[in-house]
């Protein structure tokens, strides 16, 4: 979530990143022709708003593959504005694992196609009243909610990797997801035995990241090894970690959000991991506190298929902050004021 209004040292900046990300989508919205226009709008109450899946579904919205050239570039500067540059290039590697899947799964049952990712816009984008985008396509589902003035918020976020490493062809090492496993591993690898006690959990890794596509989730088992049983370089590593998940979204955005976490406190946060701990071994680790938890699990495909989210307790989807707007607009208006 980035709070627009209440943050002194960021107003300035938060407010060109909105204004810059409503410009994106109005002129992503005025590239599509009526019938494109159709299938990527919604009204922002719409229940499709919350519908969202990371995987091979049929989707609601305009994928690539309907748009011409002049409407792809519009989309990508949509991308390009929501995103950082690392998380912008990250999106499209995951995008085109969709091809190395294609040559992988001869004649299988799910449609492989790069093409095949969606842009939904729910509302009107401006200042004054609530809109979303979605971007949303196998192993990538990225949501941004605005409420009119404020804030913004950028969960429920999916990244996935199928392949997690490219093991032939003409990509082969290819990892996209590299750092999100490597530095989990390394902070893991790094625990005394006292440490793995609390941070290993001896159970059967989970198929899957526990909270799936639910649309409201609430903290899972407070388990894994605290943030004050860590010593500074741990503790660096493991914000590191979350650094380097935030920092998918756009620069400002993933300051927020690590600002949130940095106000709620290190004490409540908690690191878990459940399998190996070489390459290779199947394995899953979470990052939860307060306000947030992040999942990642890599088991399917003999471990070498990665799935990893971050969610807001309060916050997905905008819920908190919606909740903020309408009740300055009702305080506004005065008592009995309708919306």
């Amino acid at each position: 979530m980035l709070c627009l209004m209440p943050a002194p040292a960021h107003s300035q900046q938060s407010l060109e990143l909105s204004e810059e990300m409503i410009s994106a989508a109005g002129d992503f919205i005025t590239s599509l022709n009526d019938m494109q226009r159709n299938s990527a709008l919604f009204d922002f109450d719409d229940d499709e708003r919350s519908n969202w899946f990371f995987t091979p579904v049929d989707r609601r919205g305009v994928p690539y593959k309907v748009m011409d050239e002049e409407q792809r570039a519009a989309a990508r500067r949509l991308l390009q504005v929501f995103l950082s540059a690392g998380g912008f290039a990250k999106a499209e590697e995951v995008r085109s694992l969709e091809s190395v899947l294609a040559e992988i799964e001869v004649n299988g049952r799910f449609d492989r196609d790069p093409e095949l990712y969606f842009f939904s816009i729910f509302g009107k984008p401006g200042k004054d009243a609530p809109w979303a985008l979605r971007y949303e396509g196998h192993h990538l589902a990225l949501n941004w909610t605005f409420a009119g003035g404020a804030g913004i918020a950028s969960t429920p976020q999916f990244l996935g990797s199928n392949p997690a490493e490219v093991r032939s062809g003409d990509r082969a090492g290819t990892r996209v997801l590299h750092r999100e496993e490597d530095l989990a591993r390394e902070l893991v690898t790094s625990l005394d035995a006292g440490q793995q006690s609390q941070a290993i959990l001896d159970a059967e890794v989970p198929r899957d990241i526990l909270t799936g596509n639910e649309r409201l989730v609430a903290p899972l088992e407070n388990l894994g090894v605290a943030w004050t049983a860590l010593d500074g370089a741990q503790q660096d590593k493991l914000m590191e970690l979350v650094r380097e998940v935030a920092m998918v979204q756009a620069p400002d955005l993933a300051r927020a959000r690590l600002e949130n976490i940095e106000q709620a406190g290190g004490e409540g946060i908690r690191f878990l991991w459940i399998g190996g701990r070489e390459r290779g071994d199947a394995h899953y680790y979470r990052i939860q506190g307060p306000t947030f938890l992040i999942e990642y699990d890599n088991t399917q495909n003999n471990a070498n298929h990665i799935h990893l989210v971050w969610r807001d307790f309060a916050g997905d989807f905008g819920r908190d902050l919606i909740r903020m707007h309408y009740e300055s607009v009702a305080a506004s208006h005065g008592p009995g004021h309708q919306h």
